[in-house]
């Protein structure tokens, strides 16, 4: 990881982050992203169970058969996996966190303020000039969890947490049902993702914009989202 590398934007979720739990999900991709090592599932931001921290988990390349993650699927290299950090609410990333693979670890760099060519949210060049947090990617037998200058960080396999009655959904589309009257069947039960996992000090971010939710004027607001690119 000597060398910065160009990455090209080629899938992202979007939010906006409180110090409440939200989340985006898109399991259901285009044919030229869907299945793909680029596939991003979900996108969750929550306050820490230190109130004191901020989690940010991507995952990627969903439905993976219960089991078998690790064999089936495996972190790509040649992508690279970014939060976008907006403080000032003008829709444009502030700070970046980047993760990539290399060898058996996922490495972290960031937050740092992004660098860009002229070409800005379109394609990113990894910040090997911050500093480099990793971990061991974990495996279903060998969980690893890394603990570094107050960040969390994690990388490998777990249980798919959406819930979506799909099945039902296609029911009341094809008219064939008008409600979902029970608490439904999860079509993602049994079913695993790939995780990245950063949980970090909100002292490591600037302040956020204040005014942005009219139900809560004075509450700071970041807008988050992730972007999962590909080498070029």
């Amino acid at each position: 990881m000597k060398k910065s590398k160009l990455f090209a934007v080629i899938g992202g979720l979007g939010m906006v982050a409180l110090s409440a739990f939200l989340m985006s999900a898109d399991h259901m991709d285009a044919p030229s992203v869907k299945g793909s090592s680029a596939d991003i599932a979900d996108f969750y931001a929550f306050q820490g169970e230190n109130n004191n921290n901020f989690v940010f988990v991507a995952n990627i390349q969903g439905l993976l058969p219960a089991g078998q993650a690790t064999e089936q699927a495996v972190f790509d290299e040649s992508v690279l996996i970014e939060f976008n950090i907006d403080k000032d609410n003008d829709l444009k990333e502030d700070l970046v966190i980047q993760a990539i693979k290399r060898g058996d670890s996922m490495h972290f760099f960031g937050p740092a303020v992004p660098e860009y060519t002229g070409d800005e949210g379109l394609r990113s060049t990894i910040l090997t000039s911050s500093t480099r947090r990793s971990v061991k990617i974990s495996t279903i037998d060998d969980i690893e969890v890394a603990e570094i200058d107050g960040i969390k960080l994690f990388a490998g396999p777990r249980e798919d947490p959406f819930f979506f009655d799909l099945n039902k959904y296609n029911s009341i589309l094809a008219g064939d049902a008008t409600e979902f009257s029970s608490q439904g069947t999860d079509y993602y039960a049994g079913k695993n993702v790939l995780s990245v996992v950063i949980e970090l000090p909100k002292s490591m971010l600037p302040g956020g914009t204040v005014g942005v939710n009219q139900f809560s004027p004075n509450t700071p607001m970041y807008n988050v989202w992730v972007e999962s690119k590909r080498k070029i």
